[in-house]
């Protein structure tokens, strides 16, 4: 009897240290659970703090951009308040005989003089040029017949036909700023103060390559006209030319404004096929500093 009692407390003995056993499994996986979920819950913590911290280091920095560009520009420095724009046409090579008129690349140009001003009563170290610079030339809209392309253009040549092709404006472009009161002006050149224009020409070449005219009942002239006689629909040499003109003053100050010409064919009453058309734009073109 004493041996079958001594079995039946070592059995119930087995059975209590099993039972412990998977008491203290559960109890360890169960913290192995919650140390893995505290974990997790701090890392999440962590990246919810991280995102609300770098929201708010872009949020200020942003508003540090804004408030930095607003105190920069409190007062306007440089403007544009002008644009005078000639158009007219011409045509390379000529051949003339009795009965026709063979011209070949037949193109139509706009000289463009960009009149910037400060606005101060006295010439300041802020409000002179110390470097102009012209970049980011795009034509916005693209003419159907032709090639365009820009010029720099001497102011003692404004409104006239020539095509330099040393003064082509590829990708961008820099003026000589000038204080000498004897500035060579066929050269791209600026007074510091501002007294002479930023001039170029637009020139769209090769509209009619080659192209014989054989009513020759009326006089030919090489200007606008020659488009009509040409048979040129001005819709189809259409086109608007931008780019950024870039100062800096001579406190190395840095301005920026973005110019955009549409290229003028026709007015109220009057177009380039009456022989040229001139137009004098006044525009509202602000210089804002950028650093």
């Amino acid at each position: 009897m004493s041996k079958d009692k001594n079995k039946e407390q070592k059995k119930n003995k087995n059975k209590d240290k099993s039972k412990k056993k998977n008491i203290d499994i559960k109890l360890r996986n169960k913290k192995i659970i919650l140390t893995i979920i505290a974990v997790i819950l701090f890392i999440i913590v962590i990246f919810l703090g991280y995102l609300v911290f770098r929201k708010y280091i872009l949020k200020k920095n942003f508003e540090d951009d804004i408030l930095g560009f607003a105190n920069k520009n409190q007062s306007t420095i440089f403007t544009i308040n002008n644009i005078t724009l000639f158009s007219s046409a011409d045509a390379g090579y000529k051949t003339n005989t009795a009965n026709n008129f063979t011209i070949q690349n037949l193109y139509q140009y706009t000289d463009i003089a960009i009149f910037i001003r400060n606005t101060a009563s006295e010439n300041t170290l802020e409000n002179t040029l110390k470097k102009v610079t012209v970049d980011n030339i795009s034509f916005t809209t693209k003419p159907n017949l032709g090639e365009p392309k820009l010029y720099f253009k001497s102011l003692n040549n404004f409104a006239k036909s020539d095509i330099i092709e040393e003064n082509l404006i590829s990708d961008s472009f820099e003026f000589n700023v000038s204080s000498s009161d004897e500035a060579d002006l066929n050269t791209p050149t600026l007074y510091n103060n501002l007294a002479n224009p930023l001039t170029f020409s637009y020139v769209n070449t090769n509209i009619k390559p080659d192209y014989t005219i054989t009513d020759v009942s009326s006089p030919i002239t090489y200007d606008g006209s020659l488009l009509k006689k040409c048979n040129i629909n001005l819709e189809d040499i259409n086109s608007t030319i931008s780019f950024d003109i870039n100062i800096t003053n001579n406190l190395d100050q840095n301005f920026r404004t973005n110019v955009s010409i549409n290229i003028p064919l026709s007015s109220a009453d009057k177009s380039i096929y009456d022989g040229n058309l001139t137009l004098k734009n006044d525009t509202t073109y602000n210089f804002y500093r950028y650093n």
